[in-house]
């Protein structure tokens, strides 16, 4: 096998498609301007905001300002980091707008919640993310209240620009979700496991972003396989048509994305523009658990839904073929190597029995030289562009150990396929280990926060009602308490 077909295997048909339809995208933007720029008589094709609500009673269509963003947070034992969250966020969205539900918390996220004056209610147990969001959205009356919906994660920071980036997408009326941009929280002090780990993550962020998400989000080549749940919008209309919360599932950002492509629901777009920044995992423990958990979704959310004769499940198909195949070689690759080495070590075991014969069949396909001009090399010129593009040199310094975590994603993304039908779960979570932000003075911060939320906290409009317990949930969100005494 030559190096560059080694080199196909490894980074895919499917990459290379997406970057072309990204970069046709880009130099149509550069040099026709944007498609979203004509005037609201796009309205008469696909929508998506009318025909889910035919009585218009939403604020705004199009035009929409933050005004008109509601967000909703769902929190389980992030203590140590909401109250950073609240702050970012209450930057740009009016502190009433912004709701927390804590779903089994252990730890005193609800409080921080209350103390930094925005909407909490928190359920008696631990009911999943996906539960959380439903029953919260409900709760609040979200749908009924705003035209859009931003899902933040409650280690995520939104910012400067996110929403002036996002929300003249939603001016084309097919669009029924943005998908925000991600970053990797740099501002921990991290071990160098933990640097190897993020630094991992950032690749995956600055590649997959650049060059699958933004030619997956194309106007006419729409069919990007997740709207990640860390700081992204839906149209609010569209919600009832989703199944949030479906049994077996244990995480919900991929099955929302499937219903929005397979129940006709509109496009999903993206900007580089809207950012927000997220804490990913600093220890194997949290990074496998974590990797495990996502991977498991997908699996389970293409179970779920059955192929379609569209672009969704043309290109779903053509991804999930990759990965797999990628994988494969992936996890074989430190074996074959071995393999390869041993008669430089030991002279004499090309006269083994066994490994003779295995060596002949190894080396006729493959040689050392291939693997590193196949891999290695490719492996490190992503390593040397994203360091580039993100401003972190320091991120050279990990690259001879990537190849090692790309092994490590490929195993477990194997492990998910028979375990998404073999395996049953649930959508409780619990959250990786969180790092509060360096020389911050939490209690003091939430204070001064609710002291200058007072006079919107008190408002009785924002007032939450309780609620019954849900029929298909053990769980029951009890009535938010005021965290400002009366007198």
């Amino acid at each position: 096998m030559p190096w560059w077909a080694l080199a196909i295997l490894v980074f895919g048909v499917n990459f290379a498609i997406w970057g072309t339809v990204g970069l046709i995208r880009l130099v149509g933007k550069l040099t026709v301007g944007r498609w979203r720029s004509r005037k609201p008589a796009a309205y008469q094709g696909n929508v998506v905001a009318l025909r889910h609500d035919p009585a218009g009673r939403r604020a705004r269509q199009i035009h929409l300002t933050v005004d008109d963003v509601a967000v909703l947070i769902p929190a389980h034992n992030e203590g140590a980091v909401i109250e950073d969250s609240l702050r970012a966020i209450t930057k740009f969205v009016p502190r009433k707008n912004v709701h927390v539900v804590s779903d089994g918390s252990t730890d005193d996220t609800f409080e921080i919640a209350l103390r930094c004056g925005v909407k909490a209610i928190k359920t008696r147990q631990n009911v999943g993310k996906a539960g959380a969001l439903r029953d919260a959205i409900e709760r609040f009356k979200l749908v009924e209240r705003f035209p859009v919906v931003m899902l933040l994660d409650a280690d995520t920071r939104v910012q400067e620009g996110y929403f002036d980036a996002a929300l003249p997408l939603f001016d084309s009326p097919k669009v029924a979700a943005v998908a925000g941009c991600v970053k990797t929280d740099t501002r921990r002090m991290l071990s160098p496991v933990g640097n190897l780990l993020v630094g991992n993550r950032m690749r995956i962020y600055a590649i997959g972003q650049r060059v699958l998400k933004y030619g997956q989000t194309s106007r006419y080549l729409n069919a990007t396989p997740i709207v990640p749940g860390f700081a992204s919008m839906y149209r609010t209309a569209v919600l009832p048509q989703i199944d949030i919360n479906p049994a077996g599932l244990v995480i919900e950002d991929f099955n929302m994305t499937f219903e929005v492509y397979q129940n006709g629901l509109g496009h999903v777009d993206f900007t580089l523009g809207a950012v927000a920044v997220t804490q990913d995992p600093d220890n194997f423990r949290d990074y496998i658990r974590q990797t495990r958990r996502w991977a498991l979704g997908l699996w389970q959310t293409v179970r779920r839904h059955p192929p379609r004769l569209n672009l969704f499940t043309a290109m779903l198909a053509l991804m999930l073929t990759e990965l797999i195949t990628s994988s494969l070689l992936f996890v074989t690759l430190p074996l074959v190597a071995a393999i390869l080495v041993v008669p430089d070590l030991v002279t004499s075991s090309v006269t083994w029995p066994v490994f003779h014969s295995v060596y002949i069949a190894v080396s006729s396909h493959m040689t050392l030289t291939r693997m590193f001009y196949g891999v290695v090399v490719p492996d490190l010129a992503i390593t040397c562009i994203v360091a580039g593009l993100e401003r972190r040199p320091r991120l050279l310094l990990a690259a001879p150990f990537f190849p090692f975590m790309r092994v490590l994603d490929s195993a477990i993304g194997l492990w998910a396929i028979p375990q998404a039908w073999l395996a049953r779960t649930s959508g409780v979570w619990k959250s990786p280990t969180r790092r509060s932000a360096p020389g911050k003075n939490r209690e003091i911060a939430a204070q001064q926060a609710a002291a200058a939320a007072i006079p919107e906290v008190l408002d009785p409009a924002y007032a939450v009602e309780p609620a019954a317990a849900s029929l298909d949930e053990p769980a029951v969100l009890e009535e938010a308490q005021s965290h400002h005494a009366s007198g």
